[in-house]
């Protein structure tokens, strides 16, 4: 689920969908679990509060920036009503005062979603934009991966990403929902390949693992990358979850097919 400014929303009935082939919800924005600090380590990788027309928060999630103008997320963090993004790329926000979160960040810009983004199946095509009022100069920015170039990876240990976000770093029962952590800290994993190309996944989206060993992503921000190993390539983008305790497994939409590269392209990535 996507967390609230206020809090952390539970179900909600139009982001609940059911996977083809399978009886499984998946639901809609991740961020860190059993990570570690990123600190420096991932500079163009931000925290992005949507806004509607009035400039009331809406929601958070991650994302990278691709290049001085254009922050790549998620669909579901660009969806209607969002219009305007607030994004951050300190790698502590929680001084909520200092940071002026969530109203006013480092940058702002217009918010734009995937023309085939369908809210009621999220998951095929999860994919946004940020477009900055302003360029922010950085070293390095992230990559886009070659047409179609993540069919070769096998599912296995040595397939690894490196996913970053900031948000929540564990998920507890409702009984002990209290107990969240969503400090606002950008976070590092190291999460390897599950599943692609599968009746599951179908062409659109990866299964990664999450679990104590490898970290993994957990409900708080979507729209985080998951870079391919440890390069600045980003692979997939934090998508879904497939259960209440963000074990197992979680997914994200690739961004090498022609529906993602072309679409990106008309922002000039």
């Amino acid at each position: 689920m996507l967390r609230s400014l206020h809090g952390t929303r539970r179900y909600v009935a139009s982001f609940a969908v059911v996977l083809a082939l399978t009886a499984t919800i998946a639901t809609p924005a991740m961020a860190i679990t059993d990570g570690e600090l990123d600190g420096n380590g991932h500079p163009y990788v931000g925290l992005m509060v949507a806004q509607d027309a009035n400039g009331n928060p809406l929601w958070r999630c991650s994302g990278t920036l691709m290049s001085s103008t254009i922050f790549l997320t998620a669909g579901h963090c660009t969806e209607s009503p969002a219009a305007h993004a607030e994004i951050w790329f300190d790698a502590d926000v929680t001084d909520a005062a200092a940071h002026n979160y969530p109203f006013k960040g480092d940058v702002g810009g217009t918010t734009y979603t995937h023309p085939d983004y369908d809210p009621n199946a999220f998951f095929y095509r999860d994919m946004g934009v940020v477009v900055l009022d302003k360029p922010v100069k950085m070293k390095t920015y992230g990559k886009l991966p070659a047409l179609n170039s993540l069919d070769k990876l096998q599912p296995k240990a040595s397939t690894k990403f490196t996913a970053v976000g900031y948000g929540r770093q564990e998920s507890y029962p409702d009984a002990a929902s209290w107990q969240n952590v969503a400090l606002r800290i950008r976070m590092v994993a190291h999460p390897h390949l599950v599943q692609i190309n599968t009746g599951f996944t179908g062409d659109f989206s990866m299964l990664l693992s999450n679990n104590a060993n490898t970290g993994g992503t957990c409900f708080g921000d979507s729209g985080g990358p998951n870079f391919l190993g440890s390069s600045t390539t980003v692979a997939g983008i934090t998508s879904f979850g497939l259960n209440g305790t963000c074990g197992g497994t979680g997914g994200v939409f690739r961004t090498d097919r022609s529906w993602s590269l072309d679409w990106l392209a008309t922002f000039g990535l």
